[in-house]
């Protein structure tokens, strides 16, 4: 499956070892995970800001996820697509990428449930869907 993995997801992946690092782990080996150069900036300013990571480390993982997710544009969105506005570009990055989930935990997404036919679920929903607990 091709899943859109928010930037909330892979803060908390590479931030400890729950199931949003289990998820990934699981992503990367068995789907295609789709960010844009967007979340990749979002990703390398918040593990500096929020987790006090070394630069040379936020390096380390920049490339890392150049090297196994797929970098791809977004189209932009009329401002009106979702309540905040900071998360209109996870929602262009869908329209380009058409992928198969969006996972996130952001709840201004989250209560969408869907965009246009791109269920929006949280890293345990995605979790159980994988293992076959849920449909």
């Amino acid at each position: 499956m091709r899943v859109i993995l928010d930037t909330n997801v892979i803060l908390a992946a590479f931030a400890g070892r729950g199931l949003a690092h289990a998820l990934f782990e699981l992503c990367l080996e068995k789907h295609e995970i789709i960010i844009s150069e967007h979340i990749l900036s979002e990703v390398q300013r918040n593990l500096q800001k929020k987790l006090k990571m070394p630069k040379d480390k936020i390096l380390m993982i920049a490339e890392y996820l150049k090297e196994f997710c797929k970098i791809s544009s977004f189209k932009r969105l009329d401002k009106e697509a979702c309540r905040d506005v900071d998360d209109i570009k996870i929602l262009g990055l869908s329209e380009v990428a058409n992928p198969d989930y969006i996972i996130t935990g952001d709840k201004d997404l989250l209560v969408l449930k869907k965009f246009h036919s791109v269920p929006i679920i949280t890293p345990r929903e995605f979790w159980e869907i994988s293992k076959g607990k849920r449909n």
